[in-house]
């Protein structure tokens, strides 16, 4: 079931080992380029807003145009005359350039997997006939575009197995294009389907299920609405298509289809981030009506499968740390309702895959991963033996397969890959990494530390197992805090550097994400946003009190509502921090709803317009409002893409016009605006090289750190 989140952007930063008292800080400050002021003016519940910059709100006007190259200009000559910068691209391409390869899943009789030979920009979609069986090449994205970035952002395989529907995404943008490629033949087919945004690709029978909306009039910032399910028969033009669904009453929702047991359509209806809507199609009925299972949006339910002629759905419906539970289609009244795997002490229940008769239960147990198998019947059966404090995933496959694969990974462990034998209840390693990485010498702990009313969050903290606790240690500290998203361990090649030099890489799990649930979700939303913020300046204050680092060396990141987060907390403590990297944040809270799917994100935010306690709690601690005249601020660099619309760029452009017309201080207050690029999904991996590059030049340079490679 696709949830529209904001999204996590998880770039991880360089950090060298220095003393506090070396920080580096400008003599001057830096000539920014000018921009006009406009008279602009909103009035909410009778407090008059003004909005200066609104014009660059168009992302199409030539002023807007000029004004993007222009800030480029300085950013890119400010970050040019960093000494370092090439050498650190240098080192960076070597540590990534290494062979990698996700868990092989099987459709049919073939396994697919992807695989990036090591620096190539787009991972290569493969297929054997057998596990010991010649790879053959299916679809590579590297191929599919002369003139711009082009990424694979969706597949489905038919039930048989022959036939491949991918979506690919051009220059970073949520909208795709789904096409039709013949897996025996290799042959790509004249199918191509266009305003596709959030979809999933359903297969029955000879063609698939598709979401779509209606051509946009501006279609980086324009809002998404009337969505609609269309049928694609194979072969055929997408004015064909035959519409499977629509709901004209209600414009804000949106729909995503799934095919259960090559038998019932099942349709999730989403008018936000959290809860959907349930109906079903039984497709071997000639002429059958929808059922409505659940018809509001209190929840969240994902059928896992159909057994015995029966549901068995995932839900927090009267359980915020979800269940399993069993609908009978012949009688599917909520009373009705059987709990198969009720909440245990687990953990938080994130998924469910039902593979070679069993139920594979995967938790997330304070932020790492506990696998539980049950029987069709919610028995209880093992656990996985694995006890490292990470993130497992995968688990792919039918219910008559006898085994499937599954990934394992952590801070300081690259991806290791098991084959696991479903009947005998064995793991056995399939493939690992082969990077060189000495990961044993390196650590991470988890510990808890209290926020501002006594909360107690979770924290990772990753560096090298000998580094002195003496408040000297360059420490980066991440977080989220949004949209019921776990921050769990994993492994990215772009932190060894940092760790390899002796830097600590923070990871807080703060309210608003799903590490413990429901609860856990909504103590940081809306009028409770505040938690959030609270969590994580707690986090930097942990940090600095226990000796890990001090201010001056102490960097902050953070992406989508991550960059909000960074910005906010950024207004509310600029002494607190050395460096900020906000990235494609959500900046202007008063606003953002009028943007493309923008409006999916109140269900966390309220708006501005729900009534006047909303508009000033948000008021408050927007990014864009609530920057401090007079007082010194910390180094910051944001960061967006021409092509972002999710979190439309205007978010970045108006705070960072906003930063560089206040009294903060000399330090540098840059943006970093990518063209052809969108919310980071995606990305080429040789411009994703280049931003690492630039945010960490700009981290070491104002923290007076001189990496040595």
């Amino acid at each position: 079931m696709k949830k529209y989140c904001i999204g996590i952007l998880a770039l991880n930063v360089l950090i060298m080992l220095s003393s506090c008292n070396e920080t580096k800080t400008s003599d001057e400050p830096l000539k920014y380029p000018e921009t006009k002021k406009c008279d602009t003016t909103d009035n909410y519940f009778g407090t008059a807003v003004a909005d200066p910059y609104r014009w660059l709100e168009d992302d199409f006007s030539d002023e807007t145009a000029n004004w993007v190259k222009a800030q480029n200009e300085v950013t890119n000559n400010y970050l040019s005359k960093i000494p370092y910068r090439e050498n650190m691209k240098n080192h960076l391409k070597d540590i990534m350039n290494y062979p990698k390869e996700s868990a092989p899943s099987k459709k049919g009789k073939r396994y697919f997997f992807y695989r990036n030979d090591g620096l190539q920009n787009q991972s290569v979609l493969y297929y054997k006939n057998s596990l010991d069986g010649e790879a053959v090449e299916l679809l590579d994205p590297n191929k599919l575009s002369d003139d711009g970035p082009v990424a694979l952002s969706n597949l489905g395989i038919s039930d048989d197995g022959n036939y491949l529907g991918y979506a690919i995404s051009r220059n970073g943008s949520d909208w795709e294009e789904i096409f039709v490629k013949n897996i025996e033949t290799g042959e790509t087919l004249n199918d191509h389907l266009m305003w596709v945004k959030f979809t999933s690709i359903a297969w029955k029978d000879d063609g698939f299920f598709y979401s779509r909306f209606p051509e946009p009039k501006n279609e980086l910032s324009g809002v998404n609405e009337n969505g609609q399910l269309y049928y694609h028969k194979v072969g055929t033009e997408q004015k064909d298509d035959q519409l499977a669904y629509e709901d004209k009453t209600n414009p804000d929702v949106s729909f995503t289809a799934e095919v259960i047991n090559k038998r019932y359509l099942v349709i999730y209806g989403s008018e936000s981030t959290s809860g959907n809507c349930l109906y079903y199609k039984d497709l071997n009925k000639a002429n059958s009506d929808f059922v409505k299972l659940v018809d509001n949006f209190e929840n969240d339910y994902a059928v896992i499968d159909e057994i015995d002629g029966n549901f068995v759905v995932i839900t927090n419906y009267f359980a915020p740390e979800y269940k399993v539970i069993k609908i009978f289609l012949d009688n599917p009244t909520p009373a009705k309702w059987l709990d198969l795997i009720p909440k245990s002490d687990a953990g938080v229940l994130t998924g469910v895959s039902h593979i070679g008769k069993k139920l594979i239960a995967n938790y997330t147990k304070d932020a790492h991963t506990v696998i539980r198998i049950f029987d069709e019947d919610g028995h209880f059966i093992s656990n996985l033996d694995n006890d490292m404090i990470g993130t497992i995933g995968g688990f792919s496959g039918d219910p008559e397969d006898t085994e499937t694969f599954y990934t394992v990974t952590s801070y300081t462990t690259p991806s290791l890959i098991y084959k696991y034998d479903i009947t005998n209840n064995k793991s056995e390693l399939y493939k690992k990494s082969e990077i060189s990485f000495n990961s044993d010498e390196y650590v991470t702990e988890q510990k808890f530390y209290e926020s501002k009313d006594g909360t107690k969050i979770p924290i990772f903290l990753t560096h090298k197992k000998d580094i002195a606790l003496d408040g000297t240690n360059p420490t980066l500290l991440y977080g989220y805090g949004g949209f019921n998203i776990s921050l769990t361990p994993s492994f990215s090649a772009t932190r060894i550097a940092w760790l390899e030099q002796g830097g600590v890489y923070a990871v807080a799990n703060i309210r608003g994400g799903g590490e413990y649930g429901k609860e856990w979700h909504e103590a940081g939303t809306k009028l409770q946003k505040q938690n959030v913020f609270d969590d994580f300046i707690a986090a930097a204050e942990f940090l600095i009190n226990e000796k890990y680092t001090c201010k001056e060396k102490l960097a902050i990141q953070g992406g989508s509502n991550g960059g909000l987060l960074v910005g906010a907390v950024v207004n509310q403590r600029p002494d607190l921090f050395a460096v900020a990297i906000p990235q494609v944040g959500v900046m202007d809270m008063l606003r953002y709803h009028k943007f493309t799917i923008g409006r999916y994100w109140a269900i966390d935010y309220g708006t501005s317009e729900d009534n006047k306690e909303m508009f000033e709690y948000l008021y408050k601690y927007s990014p864009l409002h609530s920057v401090k005249d007079g007082v010194d601020y910390p180094a910051i660099l944001v960061t967006t893409a021409d092509h972002d619309d999710r979190v439309v760029p205007a978010h970045s452009f108006k705070y960072a016009a906003t930063l560089q017309n206040s009294e903060i201080g000399n330090k540098p207050h840059l943006i970093r605006i990518e063209s052809n690029a969108g919310h980071g999904s995606g990305k080429p991996l040789d411009k994703a090289i280049d931003e690492v590059v630039d945010i960490y030049s700009f981290i070491f340079y104002n923290m007076g750190i001189e990496p040595k490679y």
